[in-house]
């Protein structure tokens, strides 16, 4: 398996550092409001990663992150906390804040199908693992302390932007009218593990005892705590969007090596933007669509998994609702060629057939995947393979054990592709089925005027029949 490496920028042969077993760490949501689906393309991505893992034989333990605290508005170290903004926008607790968007974030999970990890930490409940990894840099030299926080002096660790590539001469904290920079800090590049109860966060409400007084961490900490503590030090593969890159994982990568002196992690990859028109989607930007959006525009959510899957992960991927339209009909059109090609079979002549076809779509489904995952080539195979299938149906050209040995494949792909293709949609009425029956009668006995008048009536109450080598299919507009 070929996996890029954002580490070395190249694609690597996937060799983890247990035979059969993975150690994933995938970077979740800071729960101040609802994921975006920007957000979602990245953790689709990881869940494709995940299922194509399973789908090579590896025991996959993935572990994420709940970032519930010490997340600023700048993703550095200026701005408020953005718990703490939202909290007082909404004029609830920050607990509540953090609960209610923590459940809003997995239903979206359940929604698009994505695997929840076997392990999921919130930064506030790893607080003293993260106290442990200060103190092991403070021992270590890489820790200073100043009147308003603790900080990772950058200065003292080695090849810091090995992972952006910056010119760290180059990196700067932003400042804005209502930050003032700690004057007291070494290094433009130093970031904050830990935040005194001083200053603009002197009424910061999460708040813990430390060797430095009460405060709370900074955002970068809680995940190199949370994955060191179900995973050890290093695992196997880290990811995230595109846009941790330049700052959390460049600083996760630091304080976690700083600390125990080898690698987090041995494979970093990351999922590229979701755009639209010319900008990137953020909450900042207050450009951000959510998955109820779509669903309040009439598309299921697997409309928007097909239309993720469409591209490369690594690829900008540009949203407009023509575009998720578009993936709606494909997604549909894929779905009933599948459930009319493999409903219950119908007779077929009892010939030898050839398995061969079956076996090319299965290996070339697999190296479409193994090649740094790429799902646009596997869906592509797999429309490919459903073509054939049509076509020798049409024919005649088939037999039973074919059709079933050519489902178990395709069922195989949807397992890791997770796009549900062979569950229906919704059933279809008792009276709706009846009249599809009915009509089957009339075409059967050549009573075309009455069966055609049944089809428009059908189509009046919003279904849908297709006439196929094995009857009429009925579905819903």
């Amino acid at each position: 398996m070929l996996l890029y490496n954002t580490l070395t920028r190249k694609k690597e042969t996937f060799k983890p550092l247990k035979a059969k077993r993975v150690g994933l760490y995938t970077c979740g949501p800071t729960v101040y409001n609802y994921a975006h689906i920007g957000n979602l393309r990245t953790y689709i991505f990881e869940d494709i990663l995940e299922r194509t893992l399973i789908f090579s034989g590896y025991a996959v333990n993935r572990v994420m992150n709940i970032t519930d605290v010490g997340h600023l508005t700048s993703d550095a170290d200026t701005g408020e906390d953005k718990l703490e903004k939202e909290a007082k926008e909404e004029k609830k607790s920050v607990w509540d804040i953090a609960r209610f968007y923590t459940q809003a974030f997995f239903h979206d999970l359940e929604l698009l199908n994505i695997r929840i990890p076997k392990h999921i930490g919130a930064a506030t409940d790893f607080v003293p693992q993260q106290l442990d990894l200060i103190q092991k840099l403070f021992k270590n030299g890489y820790a200073y302390e100043t009147s308003n926080a603790v900080y990772f002096d950058t200065g003292k660790f080695k090849d810091y932007t090995k992972l952006s590539r910056q010119n760290i001469k180059d990196l700067s904290v932003g400042v804005r009218d209502e930050v003032i920079e700690d004057p007291e800090k070494r290094n433009p590049a130093d970031f904050a593990l830990w935040f005194k109860l001083v200053g603009k966060f002197k009424n910061h409400i999460m708040r813990w005892k430390s060797p430095w007084g009460e405060g709370f961490p900074g955002w970068h900490i809680e995940c190199s705590a949370i994955s060191t503590s179900f995973l050890g030090q290093p695992f196997d593969i880290h990811t995230g969007g595109i846009d941790h890159i330049p700052v959390h994982h460049t600083n996760e990568i630091a304080q976690s090596e700083g600390a125990y002196h080898k690698p987090l992690a041995i494979y970093w990859m990351h999922g590229e933007f979701l755009v639209l028109k010319d900008s990137r989607m953020g909450k900042s930007l207050g450009n951000f669509i959510t998955l109820k959006t779509l669903m309040d525009n009439g598309f299921h959510p697997m409309h928007y998994r097909y239309f993720v899957l469409m591209a490369h992960y690594r690829s900008p991927l540009t949203f407009t609702w023509e575009a998720l339209d578009g993936a709606r009909i494909g997604y549909e059109k894929l779905k009933n060629n599948i459930q009319t090609l493999f409903s219950e079979p119908a007779d077929f002549p009892k010939t030898e057939f050839s398995e061969k076809p079956v076996l090319e779509f299965s290996k070339k489904f697999k190296e479409a995947l193994f090649d740094d995952l790429n799902t646009a080539s596997a869906l592509g195979a797999l429309q490919l393979f459903l073509k054939l299938c049509n076509t020798l149906l049409e024919t005649k050209d088939i037999n039973a054990s074919f059709l079933l040995k050519a489902q178990k494949a395709v069922r195989e792909a949807d397992r890791v592709l997770g796009l549900n293709l062979f569950e229906e949609t919704e059933e279809i009425p008792s009276h709706i089925g009846h009249m599809v029956k009915e009509r089957e009668i009339y075409r059967g006995n050549k009573q075309f005027t009455q069966a055609d008048a049944l089809r428009k009536k059908l189509d009046a109450l919003g279904y849908v029949v297709e006439d196929t080598p094995k009857g009429a299919r009925v579905r819903k507009k």
